[in-house]
């Protein structure tokens, strides 16, 4: 199902403007959300970091990608850094355990095609779904705004066409969720983050 676009769709974020973005299509754009459609792109990611703490693991996975860029790769190039930082968010698959993150950096068009390879980083082919559903959000990321976040957005996706396709395709809870941010640890304003829900 796609939809004739609504609306303008939410402002590029400040970065955008000196870095490289993932590139998508907007679908719709409502006041609470918006629906995306995000190109085929190779990201660079990390293995799944098992953690209690959203902070935590983004950290340590920031830390590994940055790494990668600065040169601790196999060709020892150095990679601009690009946005957003992705991170996707698995619930934990049983009783008392932790949650999984996969954290990602986009890949420049100059290394679509080649990533250069590196034993602590894969490249990796995504979206693995056809559509996005987007909160925006400003201030740091922690575990509490991005579970209030991703409620709110489900919560704004009841009773539209969009609810019912991702009740159709996906059993509830299994949707893939993301997080998304545009800035680095050390910027203060203009702060902006996403939430995203990935579906077919």
């Amino acid at each position: 199902m796609v939809e004739q676009l609504e609306g303008n769709g939410y402002e590029k974020p400040l970065n955008c403007g000196h870095l490289e973005c993932a590139p998508y299509k907007l679908i719709q754009s409502q006041p609470e959300f918006e629906i995306r459609s995000y190109a085929k792109a190779t990201w660079v990611a990390t293995s799944p970091i098992t953690s209690s703490s959203y902070k935590e693991a983004v950290a340590k996975g920031f830390n590994i990608l940055f790494a990668y860029i600065q040169g601790n790769n196999d060709d020892a190039v150095k990679i601009n850094m690009t946005a957003p930082v992705l991170v996707n968010i698995n619930p934990p698959t049983g009783p008392h355990q932790n949650l999984s993150f996969i954290v990602h950096f986009y890949m420049p068009q100059k290394y679509q095609r080649s990533p250069p390879q590196s034993a602590q980083t894969h490249p990796v082919k995504l979206p693995q779904h056809k559509f996005a559903a987007v909160k925006r959000f400003g201030g740091f990321m922690d575990d509490s705004n991005i579970s209030a976040q991703i409620t709110a957005l489900k919560k704004s996706l009841k009773g539209t066409a969009w609810e019912s396709t991702m009740t159709n395709k996906h059993s509830g809870d299994s949707l893939l969720y993301s997080a998304a941010g545009y800035n680095s640890p050390f910027e203060y304003e203009n702060r902006v983050n996403e939430v995203m829900l990935w579906f077919d």
